[in-house]
């Protein structure tokens, strides 16, 4: 994977406490950065309630050490009428070498949705307010 595969949606320094019993990072903490990325990039599509309806498929391709960083990149692969399906490739950048290296692979769908949770048009107006209960733009 190239640095130009998809839009740099976030990057992470892993920590001792994201550790299972092997001293690798938990494959949990890395679907749960890849459920905050795909929810950055939805949010390209619109400002609305975004949530995970599904994860289509993740494959870890190598483990992740304490103190690399780790970067997530976002394609969109496919828009409905209120979902977005979402590639999030993973990298990490090995602490030893600064190499970076694939590590995971995910496909996530995300839904729009209005203040009563219901399923919506992410080309709708924006659903999301500010603090002054104007529409964010």
């Amino acid at each position: 994977m190239s640095h130009s595969d998809g839009d740099l949606v976030l990057r992470v320094m892993t920590m001792p406490r994201d550790t299972n019993h092997s001293g690798t990072v938990f494959g949990g903490v890395i679907m749960s950065y890849i459920d905050q990325a795909a929810y950055a990039h939805a949010r390209t599509h619109g400002l609305h309630r975004w949530v995970t309806v599904v994860v289509e498929r993740v494959e870890f391709v190598a483990p992740v050490h304490v103190g690399e960083l780790v970067s997530l990149r976002a394609t969109t692969l496919a828009k409905g009428r209120t979902s977005v399906t979402i590639r999030i490739l993973v990298e990490a950048e090995r602490y030893s070498t600064g190499r970076c290296v694939r590590v995971t692979d995910a496909i996530v769908k995300m839904v729009a949705l209005d203040a009563n949770h219901k399923p919506i048009p992410f080309t709708n107006p924006p659903t999301l307010t500010d603090d002054d209960g104007l529409a964010i733009s």
